[in-house]
């Protein structure tokens, strides 16, 4: 799979998510719609973002540095990308966000419930256990990102590690003493003396990167399905799942926006 491939299959998927957007808006006005009906277009939301991932994981096997300066998202997402996408706390930001704009229009509209025995579907309607459940996901999934900044940062550091000092100062004597040459002669000289040192010397950091990479978006799936699949009701997946989505595409629409206006100065 290319870049060009990749970046077709990226805005085939925007494209494919704004329609499980607009069939969880529609659930979601829909009072009548049955567990199992709402079940299953949770599932169907869910496998979505996995299709993503494994098609991102099948590229960063190929590519990791592509995968990790992604060129099909915007300037504006890479801004708060962490170790190739969403940190998956920001999940929690969503719910708690989202929780708490709905329980505001609840008290507004005069639609709040103060009967014991009446439930509030969507997501201002959160039950103390379920807020005790997401309290320690959030615990352990920032336990788990933290770990994983502090690898990345190892291999970060690993740019200025022993073998790469003194690789660059080898090849930067080399064309030193050939200074005198022609330009062409010393860019071949130099290319062919360090192209496949430079290329045992990253591989084995391209190979951890690869492994953060995917133990990221690991984290972050087990995250979208923990929240989703184990702590809220179908209804209130639902609710959850147009937020995270609403919040990515209207971020990729705005950055799309601003970089084109960039391009066009």
């Amino acid at each position: 799979m290319s870049t060009s491939s990749f970046n077709d299959f990226f805005e085939r998927w925007l494209t494919e998510q704004e329609h499980h957007l607009e069939s969880l808006v529609v659930a979601a006005a829909n009072g009548q719609a049955g567990d199992g009906f709402l079940r299953d277009l949770k599932g169907r939301v869910l496998e979505h973002y996995e299709e993503y991932y494994r098609a991102k994981s099948e590229w960063a096997h190929r590519d990791v540095l592509a995968v990790l300066s992604p060129s099909w998202r915007t300037s504006l997402e890479e801004v708060f990308l962490w170790i190739g996408g969403w940190r998956p706390s920001t999940a929690f930001h969503v719910l708690y966000s989202k929780s708490g704009l709905q329980f505001e229009t609840q008290i507004r509209d005069h639609q709040g419930r103060h009967n014991g025995d009446s439930v509030v579907a969507d997501l201002a309607g959160l039950s103390p256990r379920q807020f005790g459940l997401i309290d320690e996901l959030q615990r352990n999934t920032i336990k788990e990102e933290r770990r994983l900044t502090e690898k990345l940062a190892k291999v970060q550091e690993s740019i200025a590690d022993v073998s790469m000092v003194d690789l660059t100062h080898a090849v930067s004597e080399m064309m030193r003493r050939t200074d005198d040459d022609d330009d062409d002669d010393v860019e071949r000289s130099s290319n062919g003396v360090s192209e496949e040192q430079v290329e045992r010397a990253l591989v084995p950091k391209k190979r951890k990167m690869e492994e953060l990479l995917r133990k990221a978006d690991d984290l972050r799936v087990v995250t979208l399905r923990s929240i989703v699949d184990e702590i809220l009701t179908p209804i209130q997946a639902v609710h959850f799942l147009i937020a995270v989505g609403e919040l990515h595409l209207r971020v990729h629409d705005w950055g799309k926006r601003g970089d084109e206006r960039l391009q066009g100065n």
